[in-house]
């Protein structure tokens, strides 16, 4: 059987309305990936010495095509995802770099109480409430002061604990837990709380795990977690 030149290669390559570029073919293999250039020559290669009694079917040829195209569409998607992917860390790190010293509200229950400071934040009420309470326990789980916010439509409200206990005196700096209580048509329920805190310093984890920002006294959180910017 008759061998098939290049020109026949190229008449084929135009066939199916694929150019080739032979001055590419040594970069586009240098990973030792095969390429579509490569493909089709193994084909042509097959398709000269093939059994001239048993001949490959069109539907053979197409389907053997459809399937290289569909993975190698396959490998330029999961580029594409992966270098987006980079895109929005690269976004996300940038962003919470401008977060260093400044204040967010994030869902936590544990408030930091500097010298002489404040432990701020806000109560997420989903229905009107007849009595709406705040409790400040410290690490004893012992009660130190309790903020009464009225009656609250749904909304959120703000509250800030200047550091003073039920008697009116200063305690001392350190870790206080914040707990929310609502009266709802004569039932207790515990609304949602988000604290306040500073910014110290942002980390970027590893592959998977995203950012956290680092808050005074309180350590590492979810930056998809930061609710507010203050």
């Amino acid at each position: 059987m008759s061998s098939v030149n290049a020109a026949s290669n190229e008449q084929l390559y135009q066939a199916l309305g694929l150019s080739r570029q032979l001055e590419q073919k040594g970069t586009a293999n240098e990973a030792g990936d095969l390429q579509l250039e490569d493909f089709l020559e193994l084909m042509v290669t097959e398709l000269t010495h093939q059994d001239p009694f048993k001949p490959m079917e069109n539907s053979e040829l197409a389907t053997q095509i459809s399937q290289f195209a569909a993975v190698s569409g396959i490998d330029e998607l999961n580029s594409s995802f992966a270098g987006l992917s980079e895109s929005m860390v690269s976004d996300q790190a940038l962003q919470a770099a401008n977060l260093v010293g400044r204040d967010v509200l994030v869902p936590v229950n544990t408030g930091n109480l500097e010298a002489g400071g404040s432990i701020r934040g806000v109560v997420g009420i989903t229905e009107p409430a007849e009595q709406v309470t705040v409790r400040i326990t410290d690490g004893s789980g012992v009660l130190v002061k309790e903020i009464q916010l009225g009656t609250q439509s749904k909304g959120e409200v703000s509250f800030t604990w200047d550091g003073l206990d039920s008697n009116g005196e200063a305690v001392a700096p350190g870790q206080y837990q914040v707990e929310a209580q609502a009266t709802v048509d004569g039932e207790t329920e515990t609304p949602y709380t988000l604290l306040e805190a500073r910014v110290d310093s942002v980390s970027i984890g590893a592959a998977g795990q995203g950012l956290s920002v680092n808050l005074a006294g309180l350590g590492p959180v979810s930056f998809s977690s930061v609710a507010e910017i203050r």
